[in-house]
């Protein structure tokens, strides 16, 4: 995996990127179909955790889940080609300059890739949109209906790589 080019921007502490994940309310998910590449923004809950590796080593593990029709462009995509890239990004803010190429933009984000997984097992779909509604709507009630969990395809992202990245405002840089 090619390194990020400004380091002093990769985020490597679990909290901040734990922030991240729950400041964002929508992952962009881009996929490839016989038409081409595209781009679809989905309202997404995740579950973010450090997993023991085989080696001993200690590495994160992040899976994303969100809901959509059974049918369709995304659907078909993900059936064809389950290798799927993801970005969220938050704390958008312009940073002035002296200049008008000196201007630039606060942000933080999480970009990765992985692979998208339909869940067919109604425990597995209610896990995930239990997730999905625990991020969006903390404290709303979580009663799934038999006859939306077949409607609705529940789908989840497995990560493979993802990396954060932050550009701070200038009042956190001068600090």
């Amino acid at each position: 995996m090619k390194e990020m080019r400004l380091k002093k921007r990769e985020i490597t502490d679990n909290g901040t990127l734990r922030e991240i994940l729950e400041e964002c309310n929508v992952v962009r998910i881009g996929a490839k179909d016989a038409e081409g590449m595209f781009i679809v923004p989905v309202n997404f809950g995740y579950e973010f955790e450090d997993a023991e590796a085989a080696s001993g080593e200690q590495t994160l593990k992040l899976s994303l889940y969100f809901h959509g029709a059974k049918e369709g462009r995304k659907a078909e995509a993900f059936e064809a080609d389950p290798h799927v890239a993801f970005e969220m990004d938050c704390r958008h803010e312009v940073i002035t300059g002296d200049y008008t190429c000196s201007y630039s933009y606060a942000y933080r984000s999480i970009m990765g890739s992985g692979t998208v997984k339909r869940l067919e097992n109604e425990g597995e779909k209610q896990y995930g949109l239990k997730k999905l509604m625990e991020h969006m709507a903390p404290g709303a009630g979580t009663v799934f209906r038999p006859d939306m969990l077949e409607k609705t395809a529940v789908y989840r992202i497995d990560a493979e790589h993802f990396t954060g990245k932050e550009r701070k405002r200038k009042t956190e840089r001068q600090v």
